[in-house]
């Protein structure tokens, strides 16, 4: 069924020159309609993810200014345009990979490419589901499209507190692995009841030892980082023989072994990826949503604020220390 809405003016957060967060403001602005392949969504949850600050500051490009930010949003459908069959009005839904190419999710309704998109299922927490995206899809492509983990393998989360962190603990416990995780104390309770079958403090002495022992086995089959300016070297000491290493960030471009040979010596495979060059966004959403339907996959929402005050939504998703994820709610 297709079902247009009337076009007339929404709530959006914009941002019309690069700068820090004061550049945010909250315009009144057309909502969009559904047009080619793409559907309408009414937000119930923008997620707030560190790559939105980059858009903003201009590290990288937007398609236009003024700019919505954004990359995730959960809500319902409200239109789908007449070339649309995986969705209907009314589905709970979602999205990612916006706020680049197109207008984001930092709004009360947003227009998003069917092929970005998935279904939930009813009993999703709409809110908590805003957070999902980037975070989730980032950890199942790591995981299991890249690093190919498999049951009974160790595998090493760095940092599972944090947004991208929190999903991979829950995605590589539900793929039947032995889970490793790194965290701060006060999170350890937190990270092992989401699956953790070992929480260690990051900043032990002797954290390559605890990563080993802790592992099945002479080291860890698979390793997720997300400071590889900070890990890579212990990656490389710390893995088995024959062990995958997924890249997924640095908070110094200068990436590097400073001793390539323990490396070589394991025919360690190391991976560098961005989710923005997932294929099809649908299709991992839609292996998510499949958790979050069992009961496998939740995303935990440490804080919600309005769209009033995304400049300091954005200031705290990069300085502040919590567990999970910052949701907007129009």
């Amino acid at each position: 069924m297709v079902l247009r809405v009337d076009s007339f003016l929404m709530r959006a957060v914009r941002f019309h020159e690069h700068g820090g967060p004061d550049v945010l403001q909250v315009d009144d602005v057309e909502r969009p309609e559904a047009t080619g392949h793409s559907v309408v969504i009414e937000v119930a949850g923008a997620g707030v993810n560190p790559v939105d600050t980059y858009f903003r500051e201009g590290s990288y490009e937007p398609f236009t200014l003024p700019m919505i930010p954004g990359v995730d949003v959960a809500g319902t459908v409200a239109e789908t345009s007449e070339y649309v069959d995986s969705v209907e009005v009314g589905d709970p839904v979602v999205a990612t990979g916006l706020g680049n190419d197109r207008y984001g999710g930092y709004a009360e309704y947003v227009a998003v490419p069917e092929s970005r998109l998935a279904v939930l299922p009813e009993s999703a927490d709409l809110v908590a589901a805003g957070g999902m995206g980037v975070a989730g899809v980032t950890a199942w492509r790591a995981l299991i499209d890249h690093a190919g983990l498999e049951p009974g393998e160790s595998c090493l989360i760095h940092g599972g507190s944090g947004g991208v962190g929190h999903a991979a603990v829950q995605i590589a416990a539900a793929a039947g692995a032995h889970v490793v995780a790194t965290a701060a104390s006060e999170y350890h309770d937190r990270v092992a009841a989401l699956g953790a079958d070992v929480v260690l403090d990051y900043d032990r002495d002797d954290l390559a030892d605890a990563v080993v022992g802790a592992a099945v086995g002479d080291g860890v089959d698979v390793i997720l980082d997300h400071r590889l300016d900070d890990y890579l070297q212990f990656d490389a000491e710390v893995a088995a023989t024959g062990a995958r290493l997924v890249g997924i960030g640095e908070n110094d471009p200068s990436v590097g072994f400073s001793q390539s040979s323990a490396a070589r010596g394991k025919d360690l495979q190391a991976t560098f990826m961005s989710m923005f060059n997932t294929p099809r966004l649908a299709d991992p959403l839609s292996r998510l949503t499949t958790l979050v339907g069992a009961g496998d996959l939740e995303t935990s929402v440490a804080r919600t604020y309005d769209l009033e005050d995304a400049a300091e939504a954005q200031r705290a998703v990069m300085e502040d220390s919590f567990l999970g994820k910052i949701v907007l709610i129009p």
